[in-house]
């Protein structure tokens, strides 16, 4: 940015104030903007487990929750810890379940740890669930579970007489236990 003879020279700098920074400032921007496009990844917002929030939490970045939210939660990366609560609708790209949920969950990738209690739905496109797990609800897979109500490639699917708009597939139900919300 700066060279030592522009410093040591406080002559030409003095007579030269608009032309300089205009030509130093241009080059500028485009390394700051190749030094953001490299930067580590933020580290996620932290609900601590003395914290209750009542209202939905939407982000895109990681959430970590310790405490109790009751809304809905949208966000990048979301970790339930132990300690958590949830009563609402869960929607993240990857939803990692330590504690307890009372709502949809809704994830490209689920994972229910062992110590995961989940009372609801999930729609995933992958999941995950250890044993030790306790779950109340359907499992329905579909390619873009993030959108309410997509089904691009099960569209044709929904015509079988084995799959049902509400329930998804019945080999894939856990239990006969339904909730269904808006």
């Amino acid at each position: 940015m700066f060279s030592k003879s522009k410093i040591n020279e406080p002559g030409p700098k003095a007579a030269e104030p608009a032309p300089a920074p205009s030509a130093e400032t241009s080059p500028a921007p485009r390394s700051d903007y190749a030094a953001s496009a490299n930067k580590p990844k933020p580290s996620p917002s932290v609900l601590s487990s003395d914290l209750h929030i009542t209202g939905n939490v939407k982000t895109t970045g990681d959430i970590q929750v310790e405490g109790t939210v009751e809304g809905d939660i949208r966000a990048h990366l979301l970790t339930i810890g132990e300690s958590a609560t949830i009563k609402g609708e869960v929607t993240a790209d990857d939803v990692v379940i330590n504690g307890r949920i009372v709502g949809r969950v809704r994830g490209l990738k689920v994972r229910l740890t062992s110590t995961a209690r989940v009372e609801g739905d999930i729609i995933h496109k992958t999941i995950a669930i250890e044993s030790g797990a306790h779950f109340e609800g359907s499992v329905q897979r579909q390619d873009d579970p993030l959108n309410g109500g997509g089904r691009a490639k099960q569209g044709a699917e929904s015509q079988a007489p084995q799959t049902g708009k509400s329930g998804g597939s019945q080999p894939q139900q856990q239990t006969a236990t339904q909730k269904q919300g808006a």
